[in-house]
Formats: structure tokens, C-alpha cells, sequence
């Protein structure tokens, strides 16, 4: 069960928490209503008043269903749904007042007022997901209306209070609910952007060394064919070895490249991932200098700049600690799972790298939802 919770993520734990919300509502209130009226009626009326409210109920919680569903921008309007559940809820509101008209002898308000309020609190509950703002207000208002033309005045004002309050709770909820989604959206964005400008970054480089040479290359040896079919051969042997220098520069230039891309300067990659995060919405802390510098200062800065990617990828992160002591570096996060953890290609990576110099890399996920990648060089 812990599993499965921490499994999820934070936005689908809200998600999760607000449908519940809504669905507690229809699990106590009918019961509770059942059961204070089983004295007042016979044993019949009991009875059809309970399919009554249990078709009402099931009605409730699909309308609750498609109406988040449709909010979230997942599924179309339940136009249908809708039309079925006010039919339905008119009905049973009309047949509670045809049958109990009056208060029973020493009651103060009739077993139709008690069916009312609570047909009309599920009701504005359920229509809150499915109403906007302005024809929300105009169903909750009709609700009272409903109530002041046939309960007592002092309780229809309570009743329409509470449905005032209703209506606004639960709709605000929902709002909050869709933020909560936009926000996961946006951190998923800001992190593939990321990636992506590093990829930008690199195709760019490749393309300014090596684009160039390689164009001058091809008109080389272009050349170079149309002096060896014009018999000069001497000058097309001296193109074709200007073509195999340029290569070889051009070789050289690659290795340079490929090797400031795979090389991470250590306290260059500490600034950008506090930079990157932050701008992740993660708070992120590194505690202690770097002293040291070279290879074992290049393996730690790639450790870090694959921590950061695991970071922004596989997990809800709130707070990122990156502590250095010495050549031993530790990234701790929270927002992680604590299941169905395995090295992928990038710990893999950074693993035999590491491990070429004689040092250890450890990652493990920790209770309650933590992550720690370790890294620590002899």
C-alpha cells in the first residue's frame, strides 16, 4: 500500500485526495438520512426511498467523475449525464413533497424538508464539476429557493448557507486542482527543455567546428577529380593531400569537442545545477568547496550533471542537497520512489567511469521518499 502511494506523484496524490473529497460526501450523507428518517415512515417507504437515493447517489458520483474528468480537459462535456441526473433529482425533490407534505405530529419540519437538503447538497456537490461559476450560482440559488418555498424560514436559510458553502468549497477545490496539474506540466516542460537546449548546445558546436571543414573538403576533392581528368596530376595530389589535412584537423577539432562535452568541470556543474533546479521550482543546496581539481575533479562534475538529469526526470523533487567532502560527493533529494529502483544507462556510465579510477558509486532509495546518489574517489 506504501508502495503504491509513494509510487505516485505529487500532483496525482492531490488528484487523488480531491476526488476522495468529493466521493466521501455520497459514502455518509445518504445513511445518515436513512437512517434519522426510518422512524418517521413505514418500512415500504423506506424502501423505495432507498433505491431513490441510491440511483441518485450512483448518478452523483459518474457526473463527479466526467465532470473532473472534463475540467482536467480529458474527456468531452457530460452533456447527457447531466440532463439524466436534474431529471432524476426533480423527480425524487417532487415526489418527497407530493408524499410528506406535512411535519409528522411533534416534528417540526416534514420527512420531504430532510429528503430535500440532502438530494440538494449532492446535488450542488456533484454540479460543481460540471457548472461554471455563473449557472452554479443560479442552481445553488434555485436550491434555496426550493427550500424557503416549502421548509421553515429559519431552516431554509441554514440549508441555503450550506449550499452556498458547498458550491464554493468544492468548486474552489477543483480550481486548485487543475493549478496543482498545470504546475506537474510545467515542471516536466522546464526539465525536456533542459535536455533539450543541451542538445541544442552540442549539435550547435558540432555543426560550427565540423561543418565548416567538412565543405571544404568536399569542394577539395571536387577539384581534385576535375584535375585528374584533365591529365594534371601533380595538382590534383597536392588537393587530395590538402583534403586528407583538413580531415585530420577536422578529426582533431571533433575529439575537442566531444571531450568538452563528455569532461564536466566540478564547481562549473555545481553552480548550473543549483541554477537549473531552482528554475525547476527545487530548491537546492550545495555545502562544501571544491578543493582539488583535474580527473577526479571531471568524474564528480559528471556525477553531478547526471544526478541533476535523474533529478528533473524520475521524480517530484521539492529540495536537492549536493555535499562535497573531500572527493567523496553525496545528492540526496526527496520526491522519489522507494520501488522498482535499477541502475539505468546513465548510472551505469558514470559508474565505470568512476570506477576507472579507482573509485565506488552507490544509489538507493531510502524511506520515505528519498533519493541518494553517492560518489566517492580514493
Amino acid at each position: 500500500m506504501l508502495g503504491w502511494w509513494s509510487s505516485r506523484g505529487n500532483a496525482a496524490r492531490f488528484d487523488l485526495f480531491v476526488r476522495g473529497t468529493f466521493y466521501v460526501t455520497y459514502l455518509f450523507l445518504p445513511p445518515l438520512l436513512l437512517l434519522g428518517m426510518a422512524g418517521e415512515i413505514g418500512t415500504a417507504a423506506v424502501l423505495v426511498l432507498t433505491t431513490a437515493v441510491l440511483v441518485h447517489t450512483l448518478l452523483s458520483v459518474r457526473l463527479v467523475h466526467l465532470g473532473i474528468e472534463h475540467y482536467l480537459g480529458r474527456v468531452p462535456y457530460p452533456r447527457l449525464w447531466l440532463a439524466i441526473f436534474l431529471v432524476v433529482t426533480c423527480v425524487v425533490l417532487a415526489a418527497g413533497e407530493l408524499a410528506y407534505p406535512h411535519p409528522a405530529p411533534g416534528k417540526p419540519d416534514s420527512p420531504a424538508d430532510g429528503i430535500a437538503v440532502l438530494l440538494l447538497v449532492l446535488t450542488i456537490t456533484a454540479l460543481s464539476t460540471v457548472l461554471r461559476p455563473l449557472p452554479l450560482t443560479l442552481a445553488t440559488a434555485a436550491g434555496s429557493t426550493f427550500l424557503f418555498l416549502t421548509a421553515p424560514p429559519g431552516h431554509a436559510m441554514a440549508m441555503s448557507l450550506m449550499l452556498a458553502f458547498v458550491a464554493l468549497a468544492f468548486r474552489t477545490t477543483l480550481w486548485m486542482l487543475s493549478l496543482v496539474w498545470e504546475l506537474d506540466r510545467s515542471r516536466e516542460v522546464r526539465a525536456s527543455l533542459a535536455v533539450a537546449e543541451e542538445r541544442l548546445r552540442f549539435a550547435r558546436d558540432l555543426h560550427d567546428v565540423v561543418g565548416r571543414n567538412l565543405s571544404v573538403v568536399a569542394l577539395k576533392a571536387e577539384l581534385a577529380a576535375q584535375l585528374a581528368r584533365r591529365g594534371r596530376t601533380s595538382s590534383a595530389v597536392d588537393e587530395m593531400l590538402e583534403v586528407r589535412r583538413l580531415a585530420q584537423d577536422s578529426m582533431d577539432e571533433l575529439r575537442a569537442v566531444v571531450s568538452g562535452y563528455r569532461t564536466a568541470d566540478l564547481s562549473v556543474e555545481l553552480a548550473g545545477a543549483r541554477s537549473l533546479l531552482a528554475s525547476a521550482g527545487i530548491d537546492c543546496r550545495v555545502i562544501g568547496d571544491v578543493t582539488f581539481d583535474g580527473e577526479p575533479a571531471g568524474a564528480l562534475g559528471w556525477a553531478v550533471r547526471e544526478g541533476v538529469t535523474n533529478v528533473l526526470r524520475h521524480s517530484e523533487a521539492r529540495t536537492c542537497t549536493i555535499m562535497l567532502r573531500g572527493k567523496k560527493l553525496t545528492m540526496s533529494n526527496d520526491g522519489a520512489s522507494t520501488t522498482g529502483f535499477r541502475f539505468g544507462s546513465g548510472l551505469t556510465g558514470l559508474r565505470e567511469r568512476v570506477s576507472a579510477l579507482g573509485g565506488s558509486v552507490t544509489a538507493a532509495s531510502e524511506a520515505p521518499n528519498r533519493f541518494v546518489l553517492t560518489v566517492e574517489l580514493p
